[in-house]
């Protein structure tokens, strides 16, 4: 194994893509495409695929943003409409998180744990994990909060108060998904999706939240390979070179603390490692890594994508064991 194993061909991995979204499309009996869109790479990518497919007159790309969003996301994103000739359409989705409670069940959670933590009076909170380099396997989330004046304060997060904090976050996945299906039906059209490979595969995506599309064009690509695309259809350097952000707490927090607790480039390494059977020796050789941090990876991306199945599963019936024999028949 090198690290050049996962380059690829961006030119015809692009008109591979685009063949196949407008044979999918075409397949709903759809006419174009909504994407929405957080000033990332992925959903960058994903809309400059969607006005190549389809035309810029027939795709809607929705700024979604609630009131914890960095505010650099919406500017970047309207750039990005206009860099391939489409006009943004701005969706903001507090009143609806509101509405469900999701800032109010989520900030009780973290005051569990820190009385003092006060939204209201300025405080910011975020919640992670620790860096699989580090050593250990222990896949235990903290929250950290900000004080008004700057502060950072972290504890562990016990599970009621991690279950109570994520379900209640989950709201704002929920509320843009409903907000992409509206734009979608009111035109005939189909939601492109955004995840890539990484986020599918580990589980990273809240369920009929950003898991709710039609079509996901860039989900069998690794992040890294999804910078290759990037590159090629010319998404904005500031774009480009921005830090994946989850863009969900009101402390700003990157994917690899919240998440995936590794780089992209080395994570995407190690997990093409392991689908493709090299062992932990072989592996820490490639890339200058121990043999130790190499299993805790490969056992991270197991539990992950394991524990995860239930995201990825279509919803289960009895539909079809057919019609129950009646017991006087």
């Amino acid at each position: 194994m090198n690290r050049e194993v996962l380059r690829i061909d961006p030119a015809a991995e692009t008109e591979r893509i685009l063949h196949w979204m407008k044979q999918t499309v075409r397949g709903f009996r759809k006419q174009g495409g909504v994407v929405g869109i957080s000033g990332g790479i992925d959903s960058s990518v994903c809309l400059a695929l969607a006005v190549r497919a389809f035309g810029s007159e027939r795709v809607v790309a929705l700024l979604l943003p609630d009131k914890d969003s960095d505010p650099a996301s919406e500017g970047l994103g309207r750039d990005l409409a206009a860099h391939y000739g489409v006009t943004p359409v701005l969706e903001p989705i507090t009143p609806a998180a509101e509405g469900f409670g999701c800032y109010a069940r989520r900030d009780e959670a973290i005051a569990r744990v820190f009385p003092e933590y006060d939204a209201a009076a300025g405080y910011k909170a975020k919640i992670g994990l620790p860096s699989l380099l580090d050593g250990g396997l222990l896949n235990v989330f903290s929250v950290t909060i900000v004080t008004p004046q700057g502060e950072e304060k972290t504890a562990r997060l016990g599970p009621r108060e991690f279950a109570q904090i994520v379900a209640a976050t989950n709201f704002k996945q929920r509320c843009r998904t409903n907000l992409l299906y509206y734009h979608a039906e009111l035109r005939n059209f189909a939601v492109v999706g955004t995840p890539n490979k990484n986020e599918r595969d580990q589980g990273f995506f809240v369920k009929y939240g950003d898991g709710g599309y039609d079509l996901a064009p860039i989900a069998h690509l690794y992040k890294t390979q999804v910078y290759e695309l990037a590159a090629h259809l010319d998404v904005p350097e500031a774009i480009q070179t921005r830090t994946p952000t989850t863009d969900t707490y009101s402390a700003p927090s990157t994917q690899e603390e919240f998440f995936f607790r590794l780089p992209y480039e080395t994570m995407d390494l190690l997990w093409y490692a392991q689908e493709h059977g090299y062992s932990a020796e072989e592996t820490a050789a490639a890339l200058d890594m121990s043999p130790e941090q190499v299993s805790d990876s490969y056992a991270d991306f197991t539990r992950k994508s394991r524990t995860t199945e239930y995201l990825r599963a279509a919803p289960q019936d009895m539909a079809g064991l057919g019609v129950p024999v009646s017991e006087t028949s």
